[in-house]
């Protein structure tokens, strides 16, 4: 049974005079333990679509079922629950609070879930160990490199092993070093952590880490491919080509 199915979503902005259809009649499912990007120029509807993943927006039509539960029911504390125990959220501006340290980012989801001191200790630490960044626990945001901030934020996000990570743009203000380690990183905890993550971006390079992408264009999937045995680089040759028949603003999906 797949972890995530969308059916037949829609999310309009706007007012009856002006209508603005950002998510139109999309339906996929995401199997448990799958690494799915979601590519498509800006103004496609790819964030609207995460962001509706993510409750951050409610739609405006169809249903989305994660992990057996309708989410676009919840409200309330119902959601704030949902929220806390079965979300990990990446973003690209990382949004870790400047006053704690990175223990302390890490930490405070297990904190807020009440979970025992000594367990948090040992999930704090093994995360930190997972994603190379031991070595800054005890520095505060402004005393690390961008990539440092991004995989701190990628080890909040997982620390309480959540059905679903869900990722914006987690490379976009990164420099391309910095952008493949966490890449590969996504991919460790993909295949040997079990992560199941949905990743929104505008990079090939960083799609070709995932086993499918979807490609969204004016608000509807325009294409999806799987990555299958396929080495990266070839994976990332046909996305490119995707890329290329998208049209558009090709610049922004390169």
């Amino acid at each position: 049974m797949a972890l995530l199915e969308i059916s037949n979503i829609e999310k309009y902005y706007g007012s009856r005079s002006n209508i603005t259809k950002a998510v139109d009649d999309i339906s996929f499912s995401v199997e448990n333990g799958e690494f799915t990007a979601i590519m498509g120029a800006s103004g496609s509807g790819k964030t609207t679509l995460l962001n509706c993943i993510s409750t951050i927006d409610r739609v405006t039509a169809g249903k989305i079922v994660l992990d057996g539960e309708d989410i676009t029911r919840l409200k309330g504390r119902s959601l704030n629950k949902f929220r806390r125990d079965k979300l990990g959220f990446i973003f690209q501006d990382f949004n870790l609070l400047d006053t704690l340290t990175a223990y302390e980012n890490i930490a405070l989801a297990l904190s807020i879930q009440k979970r025992p001191h000594d367990e948090i200790d040992k999930l704090v630490n093994e995360v930190a160990g997972q994603l190379g960044i031991t070595e800054v626990l005890k520095k505060y945001p402004y005393q690390m490199s961008g990539g440092q901030k991004q995989r701190v934020a990628s080890a909040r996000a997982i620390v309480t092993s959540p059905k679903l990570v869900l990722a914006d743009e987690p490379t976009g203000a990164l420099d391309s070093k910095a952008a493949k380690m966490l890449l590969e990183r996504f991919n460790y905890l993909n295949s040997d952590c079990g992560a199941t993550i949905i990743m929104v971006t505008h990079d090939s390079f960083a799609a070709s880490y995932a086993s499918r992408v979807i490609f969204i264009k004016d608000g509807k999937i325009f294409n999806e491919i799987s990555r299958g045995d396929d080495p990266r680089k070839q994976f990332f040759d046909k996305i490119i080509n995707v890329v290329t028949l998208l049209g558009g603003d090709v610049s922004d999906a390169l």
